[in-house]
């Protein structure tokens, strides 16, 4: 087995996936400058000195950790890739209960074709809304000082401005996932994360007063970044025999394969859904600051480290883990499409009982799934009442750390098929990364 040091030089003898890697980087590298470009009409000097005055364990300061800090910036790409995302689950959840986007996700590469289509134009409608918000808090929030320009052209400008930022990353990501390495979408997200997290470090450091505590907590940060990896990584197969077929003097068939259902088969999705969910009552709070009785609720609903909220948390992330496993993962079309491949599972008929069979087993191994989900959304919190940092603290779980773990697992496997194609060996004792069998 090669050594780590020596697949990492194996990396740089392939000049296509070299190619990749530095075409990546550069592109991330534009990305980044974009987040401290400012928006027109605003005083940078003065929107930093509000911005040391503020919270940033709030609402605005959680979105400003998905887009590198551009959000509190005020800069041309503050809104990210977010209504990228949201458009995309928005697709997605209609492509569930609309026939139209069915028929679509059923037609291969052309109805794929119109579904990007679609979530583009979905994206530019939701930026330019989300620009508009963001435009009126910047004028009658707290910056509103560092507004130095008439506020109708800054409104027009900024919406015009930020709409652009959004599709320019959008093409970001899909120019990165065409002729990059990895997810591109994905990786301008972790991108964004991975930018807070050496002042985060160092903060941590500062604030520990002991290398002893903090390497104890970076430790644990690490054993719970190998259970993430474990329970992503994790799924059941349930082996699949195919009945032989004579095709002219060949014979096909006859061999038993695997099924793979994955415990965590929703990702990330549950805690972004829970997350937003989260999002509403505080946001909804702040429009009636002269009520205390919503002032109090909108305290409670935008303090993370408290029981009550993540309680809250727990159950709506293990209740959207069903929700989405049962949207992404369809054991009828399983069934059926094994069905008419010749394909049946040992001791079950095939047709509704299979489909049963593969319900009833998803079901099993989604609960530990979701609960691991759970206890992981609501880590942060549990690490600040011990007395993790915020700013640290954050990366103990939730989205981020999960974006973190799954992008670069992702990452890995694209980068070790172009070792194995190549014949070199792959990061992994077995020459492959892939996922642990339950």
């Amino acid at each position: 087995m090669a050594s780590i040091g020596e697949n990492v030089r194996n990396i740089w003898k392939i000049d296509e996936l070299r190619r990749r890697i530095l075409y990546t980087v550069g592109l991330l590298l534009v990305y980044r400058l974009g987040a401290y470009v400012t928006l027109p009409g605003v005083d940078a000097g003065i929107l930093a000195d509000v911005n040391a005055q503020g919270n940033p364990n709030d609402i605005f300061g959680f979105l400003d950790m998905f887009v590198g800090g551009a959000f509190s910036q005020a800069g041309i790409f503050a809104l990210g890739i977010m209504p990228y995302i949201t458009a995309s689950i928005i697709i997605q959840l209609l492509g569930a209960v609309v026939p139209y986007f069915q028929k679509l996700q059923r037609e291969g590469e052309e109805g794929r074709r119109k579904i990007t289509q679609l979530t583009r134009y979905g994206t530019v409608g939701i930026t330019a809304f989300q620009s508009i918000g963001y435009a009126i808090n910047l004028q009658y929030g707290a910056t509103g000082q560092a507004i130095v320009i008439n506020s109708t052209f800054f409104m027009i400008s900024t919406v015009i401005v930020l709409t652009a930022g959004t599709i320019f990353v959008m093409w970001l990501g899909e120019r990165i996932t065409e002729n990059g390495i990895g997810n591109g979408i994905s990786i301008v997200i972790m991108v964004g994360i991975i930018a807070f997290l050496p002042n985060a470090l160092f903060n941590e450091f500062t604030l520990a007063g002991n290398l002893f505590i903090f390497l104890m907590e970076i430790g644990i940060w690490a054993l719970v970044m190998l259970g993430v990896v474990l329970v992503s990584q994790g799924m059941r197969r349930i082996p699949v025999q195919y009945a032989k077929r004579v095709v002219g003097r060949k014979v096909y068939g006859g061999t038993t394969q695997y099924l793979p259902l994955r415990v965590n088969a929703a990702g990330v999705m549950p805690i972004i859904f829970a997350q937003s969910i989260m999002f509403v009552p505080a946001t909804v709070a702040s429009f009636f600051p002269d009520s205390a009785f919503m002032v109090e609720f909108g305290r409670w609903f935008s303090d993370i480290s408290g029981w009550g909220y993540s309680t809250v948390f727990f159950v709506i992330c293990v209740f959207f883990t069903y929700f989405y496993t049962a949207i992404a993962v369809n054991p009828r079309e399983m069934a059926d499409t094994m069905k008419r491949q010749g394909g049946f599972i040992p001791g079950i008929r095939p047709g509704k009982q299979t489909s049963e069979f593969i319900d009833n087993i998803l079901t099993k191994i989604t609960l530990p799934g979701s609960v691991f989900l759970g206890l992981v959304a609501i880590l942060p919190a549990f690490a600040m009442q011990a007395g993790v940092s915020p700013g640290f603290a954050i990366f103990f779980g939730g989205t981020s750390l999960l974006i973190l773990v799954q992008v670069t697992l992702d990452t890995l496997q694209q980068i070790e098929s172009h070792l194995l194609m190549r014949h070199y060996d792959g990061f992994m004792k077995s020459g492959r990364v892939r996922g642990r069998y339950m």
